[in-house]
């Protein structure tokens, strides 16, 4: 009988494989040989295929695979007004067992009060949740992503001389997202967030403060973002949040224990869960999960979603026997580290990789909690 509290015993953090036909008709929507008529009903037969693999498997948070995106974050961000780009492109280098491998993002700037102006992604909800009968959830980018990508410099002091009018107004153009999400139907909603495992990064964090940015006064203002997100939210509405180190074709941009932000984080941010990031020792140890209030739970990411071996299962018990020495078995959860495709590109693993993965945290969760 599955556990109908969430985030769930087996879990995971949202983005799926892309299917090859899919993303070679998203480059043909791209060059405008096929329509957005066609495209998006490519994207809804991928959603009901990547449905029946996490159904199959025995999941019970159910995702539509993040199969309409770009990437995990931007189809999301850029929706929002307030917005200007030069056009130009900025590198960002990530990290992987084969050499570094290059991103690029636009050259965001603030240039006007920061407004929703239509729904982003509720109707992409309507259709995730028309095609489970399971719990369906959705996965947004933090409020916190939006200043990442521009930081105080690229916000114009004419539109925000003060930073919490800045707060107030990207945490209200979320509150009516939330607000439109709930009454769709959504009640798991998760918030994925970067910016607060880059500060868990010494380098990234020195890398801050030449550009101007104090890292904890960056935090204090991730605090304010969520809280003013967050505050009024329906009681039945679950919000989690996943803290990823970087998850682009298998290559990863941070590291460092969750020491520095913890405490603050587990104390000062409303969230129900968290999805952390443990499957190897760029992570660092459990002891900050000592910080965890008991209402809360923790989803650990022990199974790797950068490569296709699969981990033994006792190996992963015994990783959970350790967490257990700094929070109660009861509070904690299995997932992937990341989702298996945060950018369209995907991660260098299979399908079959992915299913097995998935099927292993649902036998993980079973032999030992009894529930999913």
């Amino acid at each position: 009988m599955a556990d109908s509290r969430s985030p769930f015993r087996a879990d995971h953090v949202g983005s799926l494989l892309r299917p090859p036909a899919l993303k070679a008709l998203r480059l043909e929507r791209e060059s405008g040989l096929v329509s957005a008529a066609e495209l998006g009903k490519a994207e809804d037969a991928a959603i009901r295929d990547g449905v029946k693999l996490q159904q199959d498997v025995g999941l019970q948070g159910i995702t539509d695979g993040e199969m309409r995106r770009e990437s995990w974050h931007m189809d999301f961000l850029l929706q929002l007004s307030g917005l200007s780009s030069e056009g130009k492109v900025l590198p960002v280098t990530f990290h992987g067992r084969e050499g570094d491998r290059f991103f690029t993002r636009p050259d965001l700037r603030i240039a006007g009060r920061v407004t929703r102006p239509k729904p982003i992604f509720v109707e992409a909800f309507k259709f995730l949740k028309s095609a489970t009968t399971r719990t369906p959830k959705l996965t947004i980018p933090s409020p916190c992503m939006l200043y990442t990508q521009v930081g105080r410099a690229n916000i114009d002091p004419a539109v925000y001389p003060d930073l919490d009018v800045f707060v107030e107004d990207v945490a209200a153009a979320y509150r009516a997202e939330i607000a439109d999400l709930y009454a769709a139907g959504c009640r798991y909603l998760q918030l994925d967030d970067v910016s607060l495992a880059y500060l868990c990064d010494d380098e990234l964090r020195a890398r801050g403060r030449a550009r101007g940015e104090d890292p904890d006064a960056q935090l204090a203002l991730s605090v304010k973002l969520v809280r003013a997100t967050l505050r009024d939210r329906p009681k039945d509405l679950t919000v989690c949040t996943h803290l990823c180190r970087g998850n682009f074709r298998s290559a990863w941009r941070s590291q460092g224990g969750y020491a520095a932000i913890a405490e603050t984080i587990f104390n000062q941010l409303p969230y129900d869960g968290f999805f952390l990031e443990f499957d190897d020792a760029r992570s660092g140890d459990f002891s900050p999960l000592r910080h965890v209030p008991k209402h809360v739970r923790v989803v650990l990411g022990l199974v790797t979603s950068k490569v296709g071996a699969i981990e033994k299962k006792d190996d992963l018990k015994r990783r959970l026997d350790e967490a257990s020495k700094y929070i109660a078995l009861e509070q904690l959860c299995v997932s992937p580290q990341c989702g298996f495709s945060s950018t369209v590109e995907g991660n260098d693993v299979t399908v079959e990789d992915e299913r097995a993965k998935l099927s292993l945290c649902v036998e993980l969760a079973r032999e030992v909690w009894g529930s999913l």
